[in-house]
């Protein structure tokens, strides 16, 4: 019997041994193929990554949602809005080339305060902030925890209450809360279930809308499998159950001018849950309602970029 167990133990040994390498090799070749593109600064601890483009009177910080990237972006936005101002998109803490400070808090004041330093350090003024899904949410914290260091929100699609029905399910992998479960996982089933689960996962996410062919490279999206990028978007998915109710209560204090995108067939968020409930509490927020899902930076660029202009402008005017 006991060299059964032994037996059973050096396989199970192996097959871990196998995926860690396994899961190596990806992280490391999507590493090569999509190396960082832009500059680091160093903050609270925080190696942030960030692209800078574009000059102009108005300074934009786009922050992106949960498991994404600056690239998501620089897939089309990027470029055409550093047309008209300068742009700024930053991988936030733990997220695509950022390296989250050791024991920092994943909670979205820890990330209003980071986005708050950055906007020191890179002598931004005061930006409008861009944030999309999650990036929506750490975008409000910025702004109620510093109001001074934001002029005004253009959210697409953001986070802003507690879903109902909980994450979508196509978020299940991420709930993980023991951190060293986390690890284990991220370095060993995690990758192999990402790529047997990703036509199901890109459906959700990017759904009705298809996801753009060239999403995994150009979009950003493969740097989803490198290990500490799950490990990162797994912390910020477990932090929101204790801190975004806490954010809510705080939404009667908002004094920046807000607008909303949202997609009317939005397969991650209700839009009516998490845009016209915003609508309906504070006055001066803004909704707009298009035909699209989630993930419009990606699958309509150019509608983003309008909504974002008309931001601006509402901005300048208000």
């Amino acid at each position: 019997m006991s060299d059964l167990l032994w037996i059973l133990a050096g396989l199970v040994f192996v097959v871990i041994a196998v995926l860690f390498f396994f899961t190596l090799v990806i992280a490391r070749r999507v590493e090569l193929g999509l190396p960082p593109e832009g500059r680091f600064i160093t903050l609270m601890g925080n190696r942030l990554h960030y692209v800078e483009q574009g000059s102009g009177p108005e300074t934009l910080l786009l922050i992106h949602g949960l498991g994404g990237v600056v690239a998501n972006y620089a897939y089309a936005m990027l470029g055409e809005l550093a047309k008209d101002y300068r742009v700024v998109a930053i991988d936030r803490p733990g997220s695509g080339y950022s390296k989250r400070a050791r024991g920092a808090s994943a909670s979205l004041a820890a990330q209003a305060d980071v986005l708050a330093a950055a906007i020191d350090a890179l002598q931004l003024g005061r930006p409008v902030l861009v944030g999309h899904s999650l990036g929506g949410a750490v975008a409000l914290a910025t702004a109620l925890k510093h109001p001074q260091k934001v002029s005004s929100l253009a959210l697409i699609a953001p986070l802003t209450h507690m879903p109902a029905d909980g994450p979508s399910e196509v978020f299940a992998p991420l709930t993980i809360r023991q951190g060293w479960l986390r690890a284990i996982f991220a370095w060993t089933l995690m990758v192999p279930l990402s790529i047997r689960r990703r036509e199901q996962a890109l459906d959700v996410v990017f759904g009705p809308e298809k996801a753009p062919a060239d999403f995994p490279l150009r979009g950003g999206g493969a740097l989803g499998l490198r290990p500490t990028h799950y490990i990162a978007s797994s912390r910020d998915l477990v932090a929101l159950e204790h801190v975004l109710p806490q954010l809510e209560q705080s939404y009667s204090a908002l004094q920046t001018p807000v607008r909303i995108l949202y997609g009317r067939d939005d397969r991650i968020l209700d839009p009516n849950e998490q845009g016209q409930a915003m609508v309906d509490r504070i006055r001066q927020v803004q909704l707009e309602l298009v035909d699209g899902g989630h993930m419009l930076p990606l699958t309509q660029p150019q509608l983003c970029v309008d909504f974002v202009r008309r931001s601006v402008k509402a901005m300048r005017e208000g």
